[in-house]
């Protein structure tokens, strides 16, 4: 558990987006393009590969994982993620994150939030036994994983699981290759894209969400129990989520890029694709991309 414990940390600060979405009424579940694993052939391909839609932490009573999904990544060469989870565990990538926690130019969280709101936030911390001038300098984004449902500390205690850490095991024990689509130096660049007042605002949602016993969190993991990938889709792109104007950066422009790499990849071995759920729909979504390359993607529910 040790150690993947700053992976575990790293798929809780980019998972923080889903949790912070609006839910709003999704289509029928038995949808035909509602599912999690997906199999990618045709083109030049000789063998097929598979994209399988992950949620990044969820109560372990709800993790499950189907039959088909187990066989496709017993079938696949190489298991590639958002970023490859074995580089977060050297010493230089754990050191790297832990130095961009920290904001620029002097900003302080009390700068950001008005009064009530910064008085808000101290409570939230308080409760959690952890004083809020020790963290005055770091990045909202950062405390907001710290004060959800689901922290790090959760995953450490194994209350909450995450299922890019429960594949990067089955790759270990299946002595299999694992890769990823970015490094971990985009991904800090991407989140830093967006102003600190914002990600402030998102801090103080999240513990408002939380004190209020907000069940956005639960109706997410529901819609993702039932592979609803499209009603997924309608809570990110949700013009009350507040981060709807961030939808280019966090998921299409990183969808396209994704495309010509996973089309290298699958050309050299069979792989299995493990990223983000909400990756996977939409016009945009990484399913449809594949399609307009000329690949055939088949669901695989059951």
């Amino acid at each position: 558990m040790k150690k993947w414990f700053f992976s575990g940390l790293l798929l809780a600060f980019t998972a923080v987006f889903g949790w912070t979405q609006t839910a709003t009424d999704s289509l029928a579940a038995d949808h035909p393009e509602n599912s999690l694993l997906w199999e990618i052939s045709g083109k030049d391909l000789s063998t097929p590969s598979y994209l399988y839609g992950t949620i990044h932490m969820i109560d372990k009573d709800d993790f499950f994982l189907t039959a088909s999904a187990k066989e496709a990544f017993k079938t696949a060469q190489r298991i590639t993620f958002e970023i490859n989870l074995e580089e977060m565990n050297s010493l230089g990538a754990q050191f790297s994150l832990l130095m961009k926690a920290f904001m620029d130019g002097g900003v302080t969280l009390k700068s950001l939030l008005s009064p009530e709101d910064y008085k808000l936030v101290d409570a939230h911390f308080q409760e959690m036994g952890l004083p809020l001038f020790l963290f005055e300098r770091v990045k909202p984004m950062f405390l907001t994983v710290l004060a959800g449902d689901m922290s790090p500390e959760d995953y450490q205690a194994g209350e909450v699981v995450s299922y890019e850490m429960e594949f990067a095991k089955m790759a270990e024990g299946q002595d299999k290759e694992m890769a990823g689509l970015e490094t971990i130096e985009f991904q800090m660049s991407m989140f830093d894209s967006i102003p600190y007042s914002v990600q402030a605002e998102m801090l103080v949602e999240t513990i408002k969400a939380d004190d209020s016993g907000d069940d956005q969190v639960d109706q997410m993991v529901e819609m993702y129990k039932r592979q609803d990938l499209q009603g997924l889709a309608k809570m990110i792109s949700s013009e009350d989520s507040g981060f709807a104007e961030y939808e280019e950066l966090l998921l299409v422009n990183r969808n396209k890029n994704w495309i010509p790499l996973m089309g290298a990849m699958m050309l050299e071995k069979p792989t299995f694709f493990a990223v983000g759920a909400g990756h996977l729909p939409g016009e945009y979504g990484v399913i449809e991309l594949l399609r307009r390359e000329g690949y055939t993607l088949r669901p695989l529910k059951s």
